[in-house]
């Protein structure tokens, strides 16, 4: 996994986890460039990686190391701007920032991908049950975007990251999880982090209105 790769990036505020869908409204001209660039020639991919201090408009931010390539899979023209769908496919690690012309772009190095043990069968299904529960919590104070009854993958990776992607968490926690190297790093960092979410559900709730 060593090879070295260059590929154009799109710097967001927010994480994107493998197996997880990616929806985005397109309409800076530097943005509209790479778009135009990646769909002709095959790939339709490009990185994403969360923004460390600043905004994605404009440029001029700081972005972590640590991202996901997005496949895209759809692309509409709306009113001013172009709907973009796509998915997280596999994780990178960005080695080298390019010089942005126009449009960031990186040298990255692919993660290895995650190997499932079979052992780890309970241990899923009690992070699972976890999650749900403080899904459903949160939602008593807040609107999430997941619901408890939210529908994983049957694919014991995806779902992995599909309970990452979904967990009541804020982006530093998920960046987090998105660094895991192993199965059972990434249930035991989802577990603990949604119990303390949970903690904070609980204090709150008791509180009163």
């Amino acid at each position: 996994m060593d090879e070295l790769a260059d590929i154009p990036m799109f710097p967001l505020g927010s994480v994107l986890f493998p197996a997880m869908p990616l929806a985005l409204r397109v309409f800076e001209p530097r943005y509209l460039q790479l778009l135009q660039d990646v769909m002709p020639d095959g790939t339709s991919e490009f990185g994403v990686v969360l923004i460390e201090r600043g905004q994605e408009v404009g440029g001029g931010e700081k972005r972590f190391d640590i991202g996901t390539v997005c496949q895209i899979a759809d692309v509409k023209v709306a009113d001013g701007y172009l709907a973009v769908l796509g998915e997280g496919t596999r994780r990178i690690e960005v080695v080298e920032w390019l010089a942005e012309d126009p449009y960031p772009r990186a040298r990255v190095r692919e993660l290895p991908p995650l190997v499932w043990d079979e052992s780890l069968l309970s241990r899923r299904e009690q992070t699972e049950a976890l999650v749900r529960r403080t899904l459903l919590q949160a939602s008593e104070f807040e609107d999430q975007a997941w619901s408890a009854s939210v529908q994983l993958s049957e694919d014991p990776v995806e779902s992995l990251w599909q309970l990452a992607a979904v967990a009541p968490l804020g982006p530093l926690d998920q960046l987090r999880l998105l660094r895991c190297a192993t199965p059972r790093e990434l249930l035991d960092a989802i577990f603990i982090a949604t119990q303390d979410a949970g903690e904070i559900y609980d204090a709150r709730g008791t509180q009163g209105p």
